[in-house]
């Protein structure tokens, strides 16, 4: 069981904490998010922005908590247009494997359509990144085109909600 709660001011140490955490795991399969992002300043300067970026209805930001109430992951809906937008999402190491990726996206997907109105998505992921694009499967993504991420082979997927 997941629940996602929507970012606020007050997630932010256990953001930096889950991040710091996780640094090195994320750094496996996506671009590490630099030094100056896991410093108390930089991490609240970033914060900071992505409330903004919120308040503004550009991006839905959420926690994923397990059944503890422990964060355990994010997912994201950016770059909201035309009632479309990217969803990234990422799972910390020792939820892993557990299906807890699988359930904030389906989670995040049925949010989509009901609290933003949205009415599809797109999700962009390396093709030897298998964890990623079975989630995407699981939750009835459609890869529709082959890309370039970060240097490496990619594909983007979508989905209508």
């Amino acid at each position: 069981m997941v629940t996602l709660e929507r970012l606020r001011a007050d997630h932010a140490d256990a953001v930096l904490a889950f991040e710091r955490e996780n640094r090195e795991y994320f750094a496996r399969t996506v671009p590490d998010r630099g030094d100056a992002y896991f410093t108390p300043a930089g991490f609240t300067a970033r914060h900071q922005a992505l409330l903004a970026e919120q308040d503004a209805g550009i991006c839905h930001f959420h926690v994923v908590l397990d059944g503890d109430g422990q964060l355990v992951g994010r997912v994201n809906l950016v770059d909201v247009e035309d009632g479309c937008a990217e969803l990234g999402y990422r799972t910390g190491e020792r939820a892993a494997g557990r299906g807890v990726t699988t359930a904030a996206v389906a989670e995040m997907c049925r949010m989509a359509g009901t609290a933003y109105g949205l009415t599809s998505l797109f999700a962009v992921t390396t093709l030897d990144n298998l964890a990623s694009r079975a989630v995407l499967a699981r939750n009835a993504f459609t890869a529709v085109e082959e890309l370039t991420v970060d240097g490496r082979p990619g594909i983007r997927y979508t989905r209508s909600l």
